[in-house]
């Protein structure tokens, strides 16, 4: 891909790209949805065990960054390189399913905030007829507007970022001078009900690792920064932002609103917090803030979504049809923009007939993300064992066992359903290798690696949709 050189991103832009990516929607309702699962102690724990397993994640984006400077295809070239086309295939895959369900999820989520002001009811929770009627005619304008510029939309993507951490920034401030440490030790081990510790931080887990979706984002437009050292320095710095609002969101709420209440709690939960320090104003600044951030979240993810399927259709050598792997005019990905568009317009439309929620969405959305990022982590284990460097081993191992770790705490239900659409992938993937004339499969180990994705969907079928009829 030859892009212009005045057109590169640099560190700040790139920093702002993963930083709003990761802060969308989930940061509204952390409060709520830390607190439904778990008491005080345990979501310390969870935090503690999240922010060291999401380090050693950064670090391996890093380290691949440098190490494989000439590979531009971010996570899904990392793992083509480590594991061949077909695992490649399904990192890329499994990574633009997962973001165009982040983007309808922003969309039901934008919605329902809408619904939540007395003039607007009629969005109710973001899947009524109305609210996905507006919700499609909203993301087509955004679409248009990215299709007439990637560039152009980095520009205002930065923007709405700078705009969306002003909101949460003052609900930092207020609740951190409200802060009542009697009621932050309320219940702190948790209640009967809700189990004991580890259960209650596996309770957690899939919540702190939707929160960070798009630790990666800035290794996806390698090949549109200036340097390696931007897409390193963009990841940790992305990472040490958002971790610092994203901890103090979720564990400062606990000092304002007991946690069995606070369980209780209507999303966006950040609005009832602080509407408890300095009324319905503060409940209202959060309402708006929350429309600002999933907005640019869902211009952030819309990029992403399209970038990914691009280049993993670029060139001769490549997993996906031809088709998706052209620029237009602009240096936008259009065939891949246009395809990404009509899958969320679809989701979006059997959300209203299936009232799929916000949480069933981001759920999904984010057991489809956790298999490219385990990938990833496998990927450097291998290194590890290869290279026998004490730091690639200590990332290598420690990343790896993070990474099954939450696929574990999200459950085997969300895993095998996921297996469905990674099967659905396999056509796709065969067409590719015909229009190329390339063999179907490279290794031995894809042959496994297929079979393993069909059985497991199958038996999601059947565990699914058969039996419960």
């Amino acid at each position: 891909m030859n892009t212009p050189a005045r057109k590169k991103l640099g560190t700040l832009p790139l920093t702002l790209l993963v930083v709003g990516s990761i802060v969308g929607s989930g940061i509204f309702s952390l409060p709520q949805n830390m607190a439904e699962g778990a008491g005080t102690g345990a979501i310390l724990i969870a935090w503690i065990i999240t922010l060291f397993g999401m380090l050693m994640l950064t670090r391996i984006f890093q380290y691949l960054s440098i190490r494989f400077y000439k590979i531009n295809d971010g996570l899904y070239g990392y793992v083509r390189e480590g594991f061949g086309d077909y695992i490649g295939f399904n990192a890329a895959w499994g990574y633009w399913i997962s973001a165009w369900m982040s983007c309808t999820s922003y969309l039901v989520i934008l919605f329902s905030a809408l619904g939540s002001f007395d003039c607007l009811s009629f969005f109710g929770h973001g899947t009524t007829l109305p609210a996905v009627f507006t919700a499609i005619l909203l993301l087509w304008i955004v679409h248009y507007f990215v299709l007439k510029g990637i560039y152009r939309a980095f520009l205002l993507n930065c923007l709405v970022t700078l705009a969306k951490i002003v909101p949460i920034s003052l609900f930092i401030v207020c609740i951190s001078l409200a802060f009542k440490i009697s009621t932050f030790k309320i219940d702190f081990l948790g209640t009967p009900q809700l189990g004991s510790i580890i259960k209650q931080v596996e309770n957690t887990m899939l919540y702190t690792v939707w929160v960070y979706l798009g630790i990666e984002s800035a290794t996806v437009y390698a090949a549109r920064a200036k340097n390696i050292i931007s897409i390193s320095r963009a990841t940790f710095f992305g990472f040490a932002i958002t971790s610092l609002l994203l901890v103090c969101v979720s564990v400062l709420s606990l000092g304002i609103v007991p946690q069995q209440e606070l369980a209780q709690m209507k999303n966006p939960s950040m609005a009832l917090v602080i509407e408890r320090v300095i009324g319905s104003w503060g409940a209202t600044l959060i309402n708006i803030g929350l429309i600002v951030s999933v907005s640019g979240g869902l211009l952030s993810w819309l990029m992403l979504a399209a970038e990914m399927l691009f280049l993993s259709g670029q060139g001769n050598q490549h997993t996906v049809p031809k088709c998706f792997g052209k620029l237009n005019k602009t240096g936008t990905p259009a065939n891949a923009l246009w395809l990404t568009t009509s899958f969320i317009t679809i989701l979006l439309i059997l959300s209203h007939f299936y009232q799929s929620g916000y949480n069933t969405l981001i759920q999904l959305s984010t057991s489809m993300v956790l298999i490219p990022y385990l990938l990833a982590e496998l990927f450097v284990f291998k290194l590890a064992i290869q290279r026998r460097k004490v730091y690639l081993i200590i990332i290598g191992v420690f990343g790896s066992t993070y990474g099954v770790w939450l696929i574990y705490a999200g459950g085997i239900s969300y895993l095998l359903l996921s297996m469905i659409l990674y099967s659905i992938g396999l056509f796709f993937y065969l067409y590719a290798r015909k229009q190329r004339s390339l063999p179907v499969f490279s290794y031995f180990h894809d042959k496994v690696y297929a079979f393993f994705i069909i059985t497991l969907a199958l038996i999601a079928i059947v565990y699914f949709y058969i039996l419960p009829n």
